[in-house]
């Protein structure tokens, strides 16, 4: 039996909602903070237009996507809004609180797929001299352990193209087989494991030496018993300034790209990348293609014989 949510039991809905996002899809943390915020202003917008949840039709779906449109929201964060409405909406036809899901029509704004951000070869190296460097020039304990961990998260990244979310909560017992592989935890709970290379490995063993069994690989004092992100992203411009790089063209993430792009373009598979990156679907994957299209241009100019031009005719 259907049941109308009223504005004093929308807020009993949205957590029941995210509720299960958390428990049975393994939404992250962030996720569910952004989807909050998503449905409250859903929930404001309705209220505005005197329209209950229950009631909704596909054209109050479109009427608030044209609002936020107006509001100068990006296509990347309308389509995020929309897929978190739809799944509420399932969530509470699911409930028997709805029969229709309004969102079911509606399509998903365009998204204009740039090129990612990408480091050259000779960047990344510069970045790994530069941190050498500074862990060689330390003098006390703490810029020691400061160098080091800069220089083996930078290691970890750039070997394994993990996210920063993946890399600061890596727990010490991911490290497997004597540090040759490492288990990682990724969206959705979902686990992979990727080799590491050697200078990677030596690193994390360096690292983690005396560190007590448990726990995380990067600790710290805060709440959350690790490295923050946003930590480790001050400490790798910084790092980029020493380098002489700009600080805004590096991040944890430019080195994920860093790291699949440079990948393809030594003959990898896109499906291996796939893999390494943790993407569920190969479709989040072929922005890299750019890539592929390169070698398979620079192949055919090489090794194709009508190439070969006769210099001497």
């Amino acid at each position: 039996m259907e049941h109308k949510i009223q504005e004093a039991d929308g807020a009993f809905w949205i957590e029941n909602f995210l509720e299960m996002m958390s428990a049975e899809r393994g939404a992250v943390a962030n996720t569910i903070l952004s989807y909050r915020r998503d449905l409250i202003s859903y929930f404001e917008f309705l209220r505005a237009q005197k329209t209950n949840v229950t009631d909704v039709q596909s054209a109050d779906v479109g009427a608030y996507l044209t609002f936020i449109d107006k509001e100068g929201l990006s296509a990347s964060s309308a389509a995020r809004r929309l897929s978190c409405m739809r799944q509420f909406h399932q969530f509470l036809c699911a409930e028997d609180i709805c029969s229709q899901d309004p969102t079911r029509i509606i399509q998903s704004p365009k998204l204009a797929r740039g090129l990612p951000k990408v480091l050259s070869e000779a960047e990344v190296d510069q970045l790994f001299e530069t941190a050498e460097t500074a862990l060689q020039n330390a003098r006390t304990p703490a810029a020691k352990l400061r160098a080091q961990r800069v220089y083996v998260m930078l290691e970890l990244l750039y070997a394994t193209g993990m996210r920063i979310s993946e890399l600061v909560t890596l727990p010490r017992a991911s490290v497997m087989r004597d540090a040759q592989f490492l288990n990682i935890v990724g969206k959705g709970g979902r686990e992979r494991i990727v080799p590491l290379t050697d200078g990677a490995r030596d690193a994390v063993i360096s690292l983690a030496k005396g560190m007590e069994p448990g726990g995380y690989l990067f600790p710290a004092n805060g709440k959350s018993g690790h490295i923050t992100r946003q930590v480790f992203a001050r400490m790798l411009k910084d790092l980029a300034l020493a380098a002489h790089i700009a600080p805004d063209r590096v991040s944890p993430h430019v080195l994920r790209h860093a790291f699949a792009s440079h990948l393809l373009a030594g003959g990898a598979d896109l499906r291996v990348v796939q893999t390494l990156l943790g993407h569920a679907d190969i479709s989040t994957t072929q922005i890299y293609t750019h890539v592929l299209d390169e070698r398979l241009r620079h192949l055919v100019q090489t090794h194709h014989p009508l190439s070969k031009i006769d210099e001497s005719s």
